[in-house]
């Protein structure tokens, strides 16, 4: 199969026992490539090799390995128009959020190169007469990264550019969906001053390879991201090795929209948020809780917005919203859908399968109105083009909806008052919280993360990755005599 794609282990392209097929969900007559997928024997070989290599790469002089993720960086940048629109092509969402995630996903590299040369210790006196202390971090080991194929270079890289830069090795399970953006950023990685085995693209099936990866004893750390179920299956699988765990997983998000609120700016943070990525964020607004002061003409104008928005093909100059990514998500939309009528929403527009030129997964955005927070479709992530209208009649309600779920990473107020915004601010029981913002869109040097079942572990980004990537020691040196 001449454009079979490979796995990199151990400083080699290598080919696995079967592959699979990857497809445009805009275009499905768009064969993006083969992609090979690992076996039992490659993995075990892939975790041999981190091992080994890991131990070279901490021992590398800060500057030499800050070297190598500003490579990685810029190349990344460099290249955001050229990767970009590969991803795009993959994963369906328009071309310009996928240049914007891989020059993202480069300035995570940069960012990280810098906090290289920020690795600062501690030092005390010992409680103990002429014994002095010093407290510093060091890396923890070997990382396995599982990532999403909703931001398969972003997510994927605000992962493994921590993990490098404080001396890890890093063993890479991409989603099976997006495996195209996974190889073209190992293909960069890989061309760096890196010892073998550093960096590893291990690609398969998740309940194969990555069952193996997660229940390795020689795994010091897993980092994923994706679903509450298979979040909770990797952490039963790693519990036993006592592995360290970093998930980020489900969402619920909410924007509030208060009486008070710029109509405008309400509305346009409600469509971004709820239909950016096709709705396939996990930070996207699923809930619209609305003051019944403004909800008609909220409402007025959001539907007509979503009406409004062009569904097309990712490549396509003008695409506001690209496909679904797969034929089971959509089908999986499609359901909720009917699961959402069934309990009584009223479905004001969208929420069907749209014939285009191209055959692909498309879906017109959705918007469900009188609804109430107990309904399945605003109590499950639905990770679809839909978005849900809740009313609600005071602030202190509106909090109220917004907090009653079991998730908790971002939500969001659109309020002209600065007394509801700061109480917002301090009260809504999410990670992230935003003001006259949209629930979607975060910095890379500030930390990310969420609650309930949202999040699990360290946070994310910033310098508060280290808490993940590091573990601390404390010395004890007896000072000793001058003489």
């Amino acid at each position: 199969m001449t454009d079979l794609k490979l796995n990199y282990i151990a400083g080699q392209w290598a080919e696995g026992p079967s592959s699979i097929e990857n497809r445009n969900p805009s275009d499905l007559s768009d064969l993006v490539g083969h992609f090979t997928q690992a076996s039992a024997a490659q993995l075990d070989e892939a975790i041999a090799a981190a091992r080994a290599a890991q131990a070279e790469w901490a021992s590398y002089g800060l500057e030499r390995r800050q070297a190598v993720l500003m490579a990685i960086g810029t190349e990344l940048m460099a290249r955001a128009e050229q990767l970009g629109t590969l991803l795009s092509r993959e994963e369906g969402k328009p071309l310009a959020e996928g240049k914007g995630e891989v020059y993202r996903a480069g300035q995570f590299f940069t960012y990280y190169a810098h906090e290289i040369l920020r690795q600062l210790g501690e030092n005390a006196d010992s409680v103990r007469p002429g014994v002095e202390v010093d407290v510093r971090r060091e890396p923890v080991g070997t990382v396995a990264v599982i990532s999403p194929w909703n931001f398969p270079t972003a997510t994927a890289s605000w992962k493994i550019a921590p993990a490098l830069a404080y001396g890890n090795a890093v063993i890479w399970k991409p989603a099976n969906l997006t495996p195209a953006s996974a190889v073209a950023l190992t293909e960069i990685i890989a061309r760096q001053d890196i010892p073998p085995g550093l960096f590893q693209l291990v690609m398969g099936p998740g309940g194969e390879v990555g069952q193996r990866l997660v229940e390795s004893p020689d795994i010091d750390a897993i980092s994923f991201t994706g679903s509450v179920p298979v979040g909770r299956h990797i952490a039963a699988s790693a519990v036993g090795n006592f592995t360290r765990l970093q998930m980020e997983m489900g969402s619920k998000n909410a924007l509030a929209v208060m009486d008070d609120a710029d109509l405008d700016l309400a509305v346009t943070l409600a469509l971004g948020g709820a239909f950016g990525g096709t709705g396939q964020k996990c930070t996207a607004s699923s809930r619209l809780v609305v003051h019944t002061g403004i909800h008609d003409a909220f409402v007025d104008k959001l539907v007509a917005g979503a009406k409004a928005m062009k569904v097309g093909h990712a490549l396509a100059d003008g695409t506001q919203m690209g496909p679904v990514v797969s034929e089971s998500q959509l089908n999986e939309n499609l359901a909720y859908v009917e699961k959402g009528q069934s309990e009584g929403a009223e479905l004001a527009c969208g929420g069907t399968r749209l014939t285009l030129d191209h055959d692909g997964y498309y879906m017109s955005p959705g918007v469900f109105l009188n609804t109430s927070n107990d309904m399945t479709i605003n109590r499950e992530e639905m990770f679809a083009p839909l978005t849900s209208v809740i009313k609600v009649g005071s602030y202190d309600e509106a909090l109220h909806v917004v907090n009653d779920t079991r998730f908790g990473l971002t939500s969001g107020i659109v309020t002209r008052s600065l007394a509801r915004a700061s109480h917002f601010r301090r009260n809504a029981r999410t990670g992230v919280v935003t003001v006259n913002l949209p629930t979607a869109g975060t910095d890379y040097h500030v930390p990310f993360g969420g609650r309930g079942d949202s999040s699990f572990g360290p946070r994310e980004q910033g310098i508060h990755a280290r808490d993940f990537y590091t573990i601390m020691k404390t010395a004890y040196i007896a000072a000793g005599s001058p003489e």
